[in-house]
């Protein structure tokens, strides 16, 4: 397992294509042979999904790194979906290795919904204070027996202390570009406000393309693959990546966790901001001018709530 959660494969789908789709249903679910296999028009580097036939979803990990979520969300969505207040991926299949493919693979009810770009959100505020909800529905479930966060998760659900030479190499690369003075306040003060409550579920990767919304409103929530029990900071980087303003209030306020939370939070997005500063940023779909926009703002919640 890598320090930090990688970069996508080289040659950008790890060898996955339609074809490859259609030769694994055929063989290990034949009942749904013939249904057309076509790329989803947003894909993500973790995995590689393809719809098919109207209803459905075949998904591929692209790397071993990805493929312990399979088996990880085909046992625990069915579980967590009742108690939640919006629909997350029904899994309908679990798939074996196979056809020269090494990993497990799943097949999920289709989804209706765009992703959650901020020209598609009516309310922003109304907004945030659904996903503050969502969030609020997924820390009130059962966490007897849910998985730990450790390396499945890439140790969101843990300390952020995992990421601190990482953090720090990070911030020495673009001392230039950052004010990494009051940078290194905020990642210090994520270190030092230790989590210690009890094991609560979260996401793991609440970000803007995992939020599906409809008519305006949030309508899903999707990919799991980096969820567990431990510490829910991590969810709260969407506060900086997606909201702002009147909408960042809302969700801190409908969210109801405690300063020491947001402390690490801030600390959970500032690592990300930075290790995508000094990457590809075409590999994470995120502009420089973005992630810079991301880090001011924790600056700047740094200095108000401290």
């Amino acid at each position: 397992m890598p320090s930090s959660y990688p970069a996508s494969p080289p040659d950008g789908r790890a060898g996955i294509d339609a074809a490859l789709v259609e030769r694994l249903i055929a063989a290990q679910f034949p009942h749904w042979t013939g249904l057309p296999v076509v790329p989803v028009e947003v894909d993500g580097w973790d995995n590689r999904t393809y719809r098919l036939g109207d209803a459905m979803t075949v998904r591929l990990p692209t790397h071993a790194w990805y493929a312990p979520a399979v088996e990880k969300e085909h046992h625990w969505l069915p579980r967590l979906a009742p108690s939640l207040p919006v629909p997350v991926p029904p899994v309908l299949a679990l798939g074996a290795p196979g056809e020269g493919y090494p990993f497990p693979w799943s097949v999920r009810r289709w989804l209706p919904g765009e992703t959650a770009a901020r020209e598609r959100i009516g309310d922003l505020p109304g907004f945030a204070v659904a996903v503050a909800g969502f969030l609020r529905a997924l820390r009130g479930c059962d966490a007897a027996g849910g998985p730990a966060a450790g390396p499945h998760s890439f140790h969101r659900g843990a300390s952020p202390a995992r990421y601190d030479e990482e953090t720090r190499g990070c911030l020495a690369a673009v001392a230039d570009r950052v004010d990494a003075v009051r940078a290194t306040a905020v990642w210090e003060a994520a270190l030092a406000a230790e989590w210690r409550g009890a094991p609560v579920w979260f996401h793991g990767d609440l970000a803007a393309g995992n939020l599906l919304v409809r008519d305006g409103e949030l309508a899903a929530v999707i990919d799991f693959g980096t969820c567990g029990v431990g510490d829910p900071a991590c969810d709260l980087v969407i506060a900086w990546t997606l909201f702002d303003g009147d909408s960042r209030e809302a969700f801190r306020e409908a969210v109801r966790l405690d300063p020491g939370t947001w402390a690490r939070a801030r600390g959970w997005a500032l690592w990300k901001a930075l290790l995508n500063l000094t990457r590809d940023a075409g590999v994470h779909g995120a502009p420089e001018e973005h992630e810079r926009g991301v880090i001011e703002a924790l600056l700047a919640d740094h200095d108000a709530f401290g």
